[in-house]
């Protein structure tokens, strides 16, 4: 890869530390082998997750000390408004927290208990809240995705002959919504390709069912676009993004990713009965409807943001430096998912830990290598994550690929900290066939990784 160096300059600066290897081991234990337990304190590269925890710039940090805090009508809510509208389109945007709310709010309206859901793969929230108000999520990935190898350039697009058919045999009284993840995280951050997007709208447009994103990667999705696909190398980002969303009803998004902030997101429709529903519903439950849980000075942040996630000397790093972990994975004999996404690195746990059997969870025994190695946090995208049980049979449906993801925060880690992981995964290749499996303490109903609670299979053997 050629030399490529970071669009920006470092302001302040946070300590990090590497514990000690005996006290990592103590505090894995103590979290019962539970990432999610452990203290931030306690971690040395935090690749949990992208979500929310960019580095604002100070642009950004300037707008935040221009908050209206207002109850009502807000000033910053009138930027954030305008921006919105700007960039992607819609008619009605409502703030919100993050995320998951939007989807709360847009299941507990639309969706009825036995309805369809369409993705071109669910995420672990969506999926949750789909089922947790009864309906039922249905991933429709195209063929190309289920190649771990294959170079593929928009591995994330959904599989159309498949959407119609699907539609054709449930009734389209029955989907009240189709989704499309953008960039699609579940599949390793693979985006989806505006010649994909267009046909999955003409079929929805047809039948007549409501078309969604969940855009919360919208701007590296756009770059792709850009970089890999044929007639857009000489469109802007943004005007690619403008572009996307015309194909779309509405979008759900975490601004928490690409919109460079550490709180905040919003639901967009262009459904004005709609809009009234899930106002009234926000109102209830979440806040009122110009400020949706946020403070004023958070709608600022995300409105900057906004803007800040297009610029294309920042798209091109962002990409770089995720496609140079991957290069490092590579070059030491770890499996990824190829090529490499827009936000996270996907390492192939099963095929990295073939003596591991899918209800061990190898995924889960990669994560726990990282910390007890390096100090390095990660999240398993694997069976823990998605797998499924028959109602009467009890029978384990587990998920396709077993798979880590090193999620890389926007605007916050160097090479040199992606070395120290690529660095401490040439060690763990070493003894890759001494980790063990995990099994279940406690789980919960739903989103089980958040809360569970492991132990590991046997004993670990020689020390390493």
């Amino acid at each position: 890869m050629d030399h490529f160096a970071e669009p920006y300059r470092i302001k302040v600066v946070e300590p990090i530390n590497l514990i000690s290897r005996e006290e990592r081991e103590k505090r894995i234990r103590e979290a019962h082998f539970n990432i999610f337990n452990l203290k931030s304190q306690d971690v040395f590269v935090d690749l949990l997750t992208d979500s929310g925890t960019s580095a604002m710039s100070d642009n950004q940090w300037a707008g935040m000390m221009l908050g209206d805090e207002a109850y009502a009508q807000c000033r910053n809510y009138q930027h954030f408004e305008e921006t919105l509208r700007d960039v992607f389109g819609f008619k009605y945007f409502i703030p919100v927290h993050q995320g998951r709310v939007a989807e709360n709010l847009l299941f507990s309206t639309i969706l009825k208990p036995g309805d369809y859901v369409i993705n071109n793969t669910h995420f672990d929230t969506t999926r949750a809240n789909t089922m947790h108000k009864g309906g039922i999520p249905i991933d429709l990935i195209c063929k190309e995705a289920r190649d771990p190898h294959a170079k593929f350039p928009f591995k994330g697009n959904m599989d159309v002959a498949k959407l119609e058919d699907f539609i054709r045999e449930k009734g389209a009284g029955k989907i009240p919504a189709c989704f499309m993840t953008l960039t699609n995280n579940s599949c390793g951050g693979q985006p989806v390709s505006m010649e994909n997007i267009k046909a999955v709208s003409a079929v929805l447009k047809r039948f007549e069912i409501p078309f969604y994103f969940d855009c919360a990667r919208f701007a590296e999705n756009a770059y792709f676009i850009k970089t890999r696909e044929k007639g857009y190398e000489n469109k802007s980002v943004k005007d690619i993004t403008r572009e996307m969303f015309s194909y779309a009803d509405g979008a759900l998004m975490s601004a928490k990713k690409d919109g460079l902030v550490n709180m905040g997101g919003f639901l967009a429709v262009n459904d004005g009965e709609l809009e009234q529903k899930i106002t009234n519903l926000m109102i209830l439950i979440e806040g009122f409807r110009t400020y949706g849980g946020l403070a004023g000075r958070d709608l600022e942040a995300i409105a900057r943001g906004i803007y800040e996630a297009l610029d294309e000397r920042y798209l091109e790093f962002r990409t770089k430096q995720v496609a140079f972990l991957g290069e490092e994975l590579i070059k030491r004999g770890v499996p990824i998912i190829e090529p490499t996404g827009g936000h996270a690195v996907f390492i192939n746990a099963g095929e990295f830990l073939p003596h591991i059997d899918k209800g061990a969870f190898p995924g889960q025994s990669l994560v726990v290598a990282l910390y007890r190695e390096g100090g390095i946090r990660c999240c398993e995208i694997g069976s823990i994550m998605f797998e499924t049980k028959d109602a009467n049979t009890g029978t384990s449906e587990y998920a396709p690929y077993e798979l880590v993801r090193l999620a890389v925060p926007r605007r916050v880690y160097t090479n040199a900290h992606l070395m120290h992981v690529a660095l401490c995964m040439e060690k763990i290749c070493s003894y890759k066939e001494k980790l063990v499996g995990f099994e279940f303490v406690y789980e919960a109903q739903y989103l089980r990784h958040f809360t569970m609670k492991l132990r590991e299979k046997a004993a670990v053997g020689a020390k390493v």
